[in-house]
């Protein structure tokens, strides 16, 4: 296919971005990937459903993707369309106790807009780099908090353009992991509901949990956040780093000397690296510790 004349098509019907056999490292926190056929930033939901309907049109595979920041793209890059959410679909409201944030809005934001308001319950989403989109379908979390325990209503629509609500007793979250993940499902917007709270007592409690960020993990690297889930009653960091594998480097792929959940990319790190890596941990923690560690990153497209 003429990837450039359909990228041409595409950009007459949306209101956003499109582009082709673009480097996926431009667009995600990793800074590795190989090129996407064709990318959409869609601006609003109307954009999305355009973009699905010429994906159905031309018979292209389809990927959706927030920030980028939980994601690994191979070397080889992606087939098809790729839908980026993030830097696109930002709208959000406020109606007392209840915040409604379009699927790209990124969840530091959407904390610094409920602080502005008085309302506590997103102090935990401070410093996590994701969409509202991609947060609520892995329930992003941190500090023993998470999204889902606030979401009380999400829109969808699937890749042939259904659009879908579901309320609060329609969903359900565990760690990681929601009953939305895996249907092949885009967040349009949800609805959340936050707690009234003084705003110096929230402003704190944000700030102890930025500075706590940057001292216990690698910000000044590019990363795709913890790359393990923590196995039950454990923590995966502390089984990479007992099993000696903290520092340890695969090209510019790093175990990060900080925190050992994390892989940095210290300069010009492949996706091949990385994921050699992440193999090399799952090998030395299983032999040496019994516990086969699962990755919490997803891993898109082909290898180079």
């Amino acid at each position: 296919m003429n990837w450039q004349v359909l990228a041409q098509q595409l950009e007459e019907k949306v209101d956003g971005r499109v582009f082709a056999q673009v480097p996926m490292k431009n667009y995600t926190t990793w800074r590795v990937g190989g090129p996407a056929d064709l990318l959409v930033i869609p601006w609003t939901t109307g954009d999305v459903k355009k973009a699905l309907l010429f994906a159905q049109e031309y018979c292209l595979p389809l990927t959706v993707i927030g920030n980028g920041s939980n994601l690994l793209v191979l070397d080889g890059g992606v087939r098809g369309l790729v839908i980026k959410l993030g830097r696109g679909l930002k709208g959000a409201s406020l109606q007392g106790e209840m915040i409604t944030a379009e699927g790209g809005v990124m969840l530091p934001a959407l904390a610094r807009m409920a602080l502005k308001s008085s309302l506590s319950g997103l102090e935990f989403a401070a410093g996590i780099p994701a969409t509202v989109g991609g947060g609520i379908i892995m329930n992003a979390g941190a500090f023993g908090k998470d999204i889902g325990s606030l979401v009380q209503e999400v829109e969808t629509i699937d890749h042939q353009g259904k659009q879908q609500k579901w309320l609060q007793d329609e969903l359900s979250f565990s760690y990681r992991s929601s009953s939305l993940k895996g249907r092949n499902l885009i967040i349009l917007r949800a609805v959340f509901r936050l707690t009234p709270a003084l705003k110096e007592d929230i402003a704190a409690r944000m700030e102890a949990n930025l500075a706590f960020r940057c001292k216990m993990q690698p910000t000044e690297f590019p990363s795709a956040g913890s790359v393990f889930r923590n196995p039950p009653h454990d923590y995966a960091g502390r089984l990479i780093e007992e099993v000696g594998l903290k520092g340890h480097r695969i090209g510019d792929a790093v175990v990060s000397p900080k925190h050992a959940n994390f892989i940095v990319n210290c300069g010009s790190a492949t996706a091949r690296e990385i994921l050699e890596l992440i193999k090399t941990i799952q090998e030395q923690v299983s032999e040496q510790k019994g516990i086969m560690l699962a990755p919490e990153v997803l891993i898109l497209g082909e290898e180079g």
